[in-house]
């Protein structure tokens, strides 16, 4: 009974984790600060609560530079790019759009793993790879550059590509720390490169969008980021990771409710595609390890 018990707290772990961290399409859309100003913001007030957090639990905070610090400023380079361009993807277009041209990442992560991994590509990738390219067709009314829907589908394509570059450097380095101390030190990379943002940006009104940078900061980033890195505590990666296929469906229901944006038939079904060969790939993936 207890083991039931544990599973099903879990699941509520992960399931919550996700429909927080999906908030960010709603308050990307809504939040009227140029996205790097949003993402500045966001990062000071996560990195503060994270590290509170990091604290308590008397996490170590020490970290080999000589063998990880490239991949510390990089990681954090290409999660800055990723926050970012998600946002600009998200004002361009509308919630359906941009969540679901981020959520190509997995596939993206799959064609770029043999760069940085001793992995071979497998057949079926290309095949997944034909649906998504069709997914993303079906995204958007035409494919036409300056259509606006058209530059947040492709800007939410180049923030998938760096938050895949992101995942892989962290891959590859992930014995430097604990996922909190990681992301303490992205978040630190990424004030560092924004702090120029405020010169880049003068006037603007932070002070009227404070509650929504607030939880955006405290409950899509620290909280939602913590609460999925303790569901691997009871599931696999590849689990989590398939369970985590719902964060786009509850990006999608919030736009729904708080911002009246209903996909039409077609972007529906473009982002069935990608999310169907994302659960196959991760269901293989899974179904392989056992």
């Amino acid at each position: 009974m207890k083991s039931n018990k544990s599973h099903f707290y879990y699941v509520f772990l992960l399931n919550t984790g996700m429909l927080f961290i999906s908030t960010s399409g709603v308050l990307g859309r809504y939040i009227s600060l140029p996205p790097p100003i949003s993402i500045l913001i966001r990062s000071l007030i996560a990195l503060f609560f994270i590290t509170l957090f990091a604290v308590y639990n008397k996490y170590t905070f020490k970290i080999n530079y000589k063998s990880h610090g490239i991949a510390i400023l990089l990681s954090g380079f290409f999660m800055a790019l990723h926050w970012i361009t998600y946002f600009f993807s998200l004002q361009w277009s509308n919630v359906a759009i941009g969540m679901m041209a981020l959520f190509t990442y997995p596939l993206i992560t799959v064609f770029l793993e043999p760069l940085f991994m001793n992995v071979k590509l497998q057949k079926r990738h290309f095949i997944l790879g034909l649906m998504v390219i069709f997914g993303i067709y079906f995204l958007v009314p035409e494919f036409n550059i300056e259509n606006s829907k058209t530059q947040g589908l492709l800007i939410g394509l180049l923030s998938a590509l760096a938050y895949s570059l992101r995942n892989l450097i962290l891959k590859k380095h992930n014995a430097m720390a604990n996922g909190s101390i990681q992301m303490i030190y992205q978040l630190s990379v990424i004030i560092i490169l924004l702090i120029p943002t405020f010169w880049i940006y003068p006037g603007v009104d932070i002070i009227s969008q404070w509650p929504y940078l607030l939880i955006l900061g405290l409950v899509t980033t620290a909280i939602g980021h913590t609460l999925f890195l303790n569901s691997f505590s009871h599931f696999s990666i590849s689990t989590a990771s398939i369970m985590s296929s719902i964060q786009p469906l509850f990006g999608i229901l919030l736009g729904s409710i708080f911002l009246y944006e209903i996909p039409n038939i077609k972007s529906i079904f473009g982002g069935i595609l990608i999310l169907m060969t994302v659960l196959i790939e991760n269901i293989y993936t899974k179904n392989n390890q056992l």
